[in-house]
Order: structure tokens, then C-alpha cells, then sequence
């Protein structure tokens, strides 16, 4: 009786470490290898740069309240608001110690493409590479480029403020295995080129379903509901529905829609505003061809 106890109580103690490794291996940290990231060649830097407005990497990581050329210090320290805590966009200007200048490309691709930082260590989805991980590897590679061109800054950003259990970071690891996809947000049926570079911009670098996409009790995306408004994380009014048919701009044409991300200013002559007023700057910085091609998506998608 005693040896079928112990048996019965050993097969237990298997399983559940089984069920423990398998849940880990699930879960872990997945970096790419080094070998993934050579002989991507010598980085494009004027692709960087367009690359960097596309991404909005100044909105994040520029100090707050920066403007003009103050815009390209990545010296951090932006505040970012969200139901699980306060998140503080990191220095990732070129210097060695505060920044990310110590760097390598493979580990700068694995915290764009796959969440991980320098150290292995999982990176909260605040930093979108739910959406950074449709970007190429040779995006990935200019922009690298491009921002060891950007001047150094010694500023330390403050650490996340994060309640239990936010703060444990092996809980990322579940949200990846739920959500964590390279896979398209929509499918467009006959897609020209146009449309589908725009598709590129708006679910990869331009990360806009971020914002106006609805989350889960997670935070993970509701594809469902793609762009179709979402509650403002900073609690105050509503990100809007920008799919066709919407009250915001299901009325715009496509040079509606590419003008307003050159000037800022709606059909109605109203002006951007809120969040918006930083995405829309970076949005003025690219080729005209890129704002047609996000504008030709916007048309594209199903309306919700």
C-alpha cells in the first residue's frame, strides 16, 4: 500500500515537473540567433531615417517635451500611462552606458522582432514589437544605422512603476505565446502594391493598431475590432475608429487621409490634436508615397 503511495505520488511529482518545463520552454525568452543577423551589409541610413519616423521612435524616447532637432536626442524619460502601471520610454541614443551604443545589431533585431533585451530578459509589449515584428530584416538593419548616427545622451530614465504581478516578468512570456504573432491583422482580398506596402506601415512599423485596436483583460489585440477605437490608455476620451464607415473619417477619401498625416488638418480645417499631434509629425516626415500607401489600407480594410 505504501509503494503504491509512493509510486502514485512520485508519477505526480513527474508530471507536474514536466508540465513546469514544458510551461518554461513555452514561455522563455526566444531571441534569434546571431547567424540570423549576418550579412545584412552595410545599413541604408537614409532608409533608417524614414524607417525612424515610420516607428515613431522619437515619441517614446525622445525627452519629454522635446521639439525640432531636440527630437533626435533618444535620452528617454517619457511617462506612458497604462491599466497596468506607468511605463518609462529608455535612452536608446548611441551612448555606451545609459543608451544602447553598447549593442550589438542581434540584439538590437531581438528587442524589435521578438522582445528581448540585451540581457535575455523579456521586454514589456508597452515597447510595440507586437507590431515591430512584421518589420524586415533589413529595416531593422538601417535603422540600426540610423541611430548611431543620433547624438548620445547620459540621461537614465526612471524605472517602470508596475504593481504586483505586473512586475514579474516571466508573466511576458505567457502574453507572447497568446499574442505574439507576425501573422497579418486582416486579410486583403486583391491587394494592389500600394496597399500592401500600406498594410506594412500601419500593422508593422507605423504600429497604429497599438492605439486604436481594443486589448483583452491581457493587453493583447483584439483583431476582430482592427482600428476600430479603443479606450485612450491615459484614461481620459477615446482613441477613435479609423476604419471605413466610422464617425471619424469614414467620410475621408484616401487624400483626405494622406493629406491630414502631411498637415495636420482634417477636410473640416480642424486640426489634430491629443496623442495624435506627435504620430501625425512623424507621419509628415516620410515620402509622400508612404503616407498614399497608409491612407489606400485605411480605404482598403473591412469596416467594424
Amino acid at each position: 500500500m505504501v509503494s503504491r503511495v509512493a509510486k502514485a505520488s512520485a508519477s505526480v511529482i513527474v508530471l507536474g515537473l514536466g508540465l513546469a518545463g514544458a510551461f518554461y520552454l513555452a514561455t522563455a525568452p526566444d531571441a534569434l540567433p546571431e547567424s540570423h543577423w549576418a550579412g545584412l551589409g552595410v545599413p541604408d541610413l537614409e532608409n533608417g531615417r524614414r524607417v525612424f519616423w515610420a516607428g515613431g521612435c522619437a515619441s517614446c524616447h525622445a525627452a519629454p517635451g522635446a521639439k525640432d532637432d531636440e527630437r533626435l536626442v533618444l535620452a528617454g524619460g517619457l511617462p506612458l500611462k497604462s491599466p497596468f502601471g506607468t511605463f518609462y520610454g529608455p535612452n536608446i541614443s548611441p551612448d555606451e552606458t545609459a543608451g544602447i551604443g553598447g549593442w550589438t545589431l542581434a540584439e538590437f533585431g531581438n528587442a524589435m522582432k521578438r522582445g528581448v533585451g540585451a540581457a535575455g530578459e523579456h521586454l514589456y509589449p508597452a515597447f510595440p514589437y507586437g507590431s515591430y515584428i512584421r518589420a524586415t530584416d533589413k529595416d531593422v538593419n538601417d535603422l540600426w544605422g540610423f541611430l548611431g548616427t543620433l547624438p548620445k545622451s547620459s540621461n537614465v530614465a526612471p524605472p517602470h512603476d508596475l504593481p504586483f504581478p505586473f512586475n514579474i516578468r516571466m508573466g511576458i512570456g505567457v502574453w507572447k505565446f497568446l499574442y505574439l504573432t507576425d501573422a497579418p491583422r486582416v486579410a486583403l482580398a486583391d491587394a494592389d502594391d500600394r496597399q500592401k506596402h500600406g498594410q506594412y506601415l500601419v500593422e508593422g512599423l507605423g504600429h497604429c493598431g497599438e492605439c486604436h485596436t481594443p486589448r483583452t483583460e491581457l493587453g493583447g489585440l483584439i483583431d476582430a475590432e482592427w482600428l476600430a477605437g479603443a479606450p485612450n490608455p491615459e484614461g481620459e476620451g477615446r482613441v477613435p475608429d479609423i476604419t471605413p464607415g466610422s464617425k471619424s473619417i469614414g467620410s475621408w477619401s484616401a487624400g483626405d487621409i494622406a493629406s491630414y498625416l502631411e498637415t495636420g488638418f482634417t477636410p473640416e480645417y480642424d486640426s489634430v490634436g491629443g496623442s495624435m499631434v506627435e504620430v501625425q509629425r512623424n507621419m509628415a516626415m516620410l515620402p509622400a508615397e508612404d503616407r498614399e500607401a497608409i491612407a489606400a489600407y485605411l480605404k482598403a480594410i473591412p469596416a467594424r
